[in-house]
């Protein structure tokens, strides 16, 4: 379900208990006629949001945007009351989707977009996908079921009718109030989704995972992002138990067999397998809103034979029922291993918490370092400080020596000016984990600026500061002025291409984790770029 980006002028608030039970008041009251098969019309979805609510739209009381969300609503406790019956009638999978494309086409079209759900992508997956989707899932009770954007809970009430266990995560406050509220006994969290496997506590460890993320959008991002998408199921992906199975709605651009999105497949592919993808006819989607094609992509989380290889598109299914019959052919599941068994959370506090994670899988405390050895020599300028002809000199350390470090694998210069400039003495000694000198993972010269960069970062800026309330406007102020703050030193790194930047970045981040300083920002260009940065990590 897309649910994401709020920004400061399209946050919504969050609903309050008073709200929610008005929704589900109002959920309720249409529960009874949609029971006896009667249509929803528009009027009829209005009469109860004014009683529900006490007042009309006109009044502000409701948008909308909440009535088409009491529609989901009422589909999931039609079937939380009514699905394992439909099931125990239907003699297939293409008759029970019948019944559920039949409830579907009970309630009206979303015609009035709100803004919110214009910028944020809020387009619910229809009934009739969410069932087949989850047929694809191949969900069993022994499952836990992750939805990263889980929306409103209509793909989660699958989850909860094949008996899994259910982790939802929403990013969008008045969404994330409603799934607690319709499914208080799953684990819920609201994080961006977009690094899911960063935010989740260890324990929660999904067999399964079934999302709808945000086709080109991102948090806190104005403007189209054209892998948004891709960003999802990765994170997702990589949380994923060994042997587990992700199925993803995503807009139909998004192909294995499309030259733009090859590559990023291919690289999935490294700890994954791409079993099947589809495109869907957005008349599919008509009822909620939008007529855009969509595509349906199973990945099981399993070693594939040539990561080269992609399955081709089986082409664009003009409705559900077709792509259910498309993927009868998908292959089992994979078992999942011993180590990986699934937790089935059931309390929402326990995936709440937020959790360092670290490459070693020990805790900050256990990860101590060393200090580093090094003294500092006397500086001689070359050629006694003259400038000479050329433009480059050779570099090596000037002002330190490092015991045991190896030197640069590749020839370093600085220009000729620098060249003729004592560097100072640092006084800063770093911390490292032993193995980092002794097994050579970082040369002098990267090590050098650890040590200078430390020296810097000790230190703080002349003068005293005040900050307003965004943190955007920073005035001067006298050093005794109440509230006023100190800014730390930075440093810039300004080396070229060889000097190995991304190690000298993942070293100084190690040095403040020894200190006991367990939190940073990594900030990379590109995808390429933030594989080179977990890499040098």
């Amino acid at each position: 379900m897309n649910s994401m980006i709020p920004t400061a002028a399209l946050a919504a608030a969050t609903p309050t208990l008073d709200a929610f039970s008005a929704m589900l008041k109002a959920a309720e009251q249409l529960l009874g006629p949609v029971s006896r098969g009667e249509a929803i019309s528009s009027d009829i979805l209005r009469t109860a949001m004014t009683a529900a609510f006490g007042g009309t739209d006109a009044e502000g009381l409701w948008d909308w945007k909440s009535a088409y969300d009491v529609c989901e609503v009422v589909q999931i406790l039609f079937l939380r009351k009514f699905g394992s019956a439909i099931r125990a009638r239907a003699k297939s999978p293409a008759a029970e989707l019948t019944m559920h494309a039949r409830i579907a086409s009970l309630f009206p079209t979303h015609t009035r977009r709100s803004e919110e759900s214009q910028a944020l992508q809020q387009f619910s997956t229809p009934l009739p996908l969410a069932f087949v989707a989850a047929q694809a899932a191949a969900i069993t009770p022994a499952d836990l079921v992750l939805e990263p954007s889980a929306g409103t809970g209509l793909l989660a009430i699958y989850a909860e009718l094949f008996g899994a266990g259910i982790a939802l995560n929403e990013f969008a406050d008045n969404r994330i109030a409603l799934l607690r509220g319709l499914f208080p006994a799953a684990a819920s969290t609201q994080h961006d989704a977009a690094h899911i496997h960063d935010f989740l506590e260890p324990s929660v460890q999904p067999s399964v995972v079934l999302m709808n993320p945000p086709f080109s959008a991102a948090a806190h991002v104005d403007g189209r992002v054209a892998d948004a998408a891709m960003r999802h199921i990765a994170s997702a992906l990589a949380r994923l138990a060994d042997g587990g199975r992700l199925v993803a709605i995503t807009g139909a651009n998004l192909a294995p067999d499309s030259l733009a999105w090859r590559d990023a497949f291919v690289r999935l592919q490294e700890h994954a397998n791409v079993v099947f993808s589809a495109a869907i006819d957005g008349r599919v989607y008509a009822r909620h809103g939008t007529t855009t094609d969509t595509r349906l992509t199973v990945i099981d989380k399993v070693t594939a034979v040539d990561p080269q290889a992609l399955p081709p598109s089986r082409g664009m299914a003009p409705d559900a029922a077709t792509l259910l019959s498309w993927i009868a052919e998908l292959p089992p599941r994979a078992p999942i291993a011993v180590s990986q068994r699934t937790v089935h959370p059931t309390v929402r506090d326990a995936v709440r918490r937020p959790v360092a994670r670290i490459a070693a899988s020990q805790s900050p405390t256990e990860i101590t370092g060393v200090e580093l050895d090094y003294e500092t020599v006397e500086w001689t300028a070359a050629d006694h400080g003259h400038l000479g002809e050329s433009i480059y000199e050779g570099y090596a350390l000037q002002s330190i020596h490092i015991p045991g470090a190896p030197s640069h694998p590749t020839k370093l210069v600085q220009s000729a000016a620098m060249a003729s400039v004592a560097p100072p003495k640092p006084t800063y000694r770093p911390r490292l984990p032993s193995i980092v000198v002794e097994r050579g993972l970082l040369s002098d010269a990267q090590l050098e600026s650890i040590i200078y960069a430390g020296e810097a970062q000790t230190a703080f800026l002349a003068g005293a500061w005040t900050v307003d309330e965004t943190f955007d406007v920073v005035s001067a102020a006298p050093d005794d002025a109440e509230a006023s703050v100190h800014f730390r030193r930075g440093w810039m790194l300004g080396d070229g291409t060889g000097a190995g930047k991304g190690r000298q970045v993942a070293g100084i981040l190690l040095d403040n984790w020894c200190q006991g300083r367990t939190r940073a920002v990594w900030i990379s260009k590109s995808d390429k770029l933030i594989e080179d940065a977990q890499r040098d990590w």
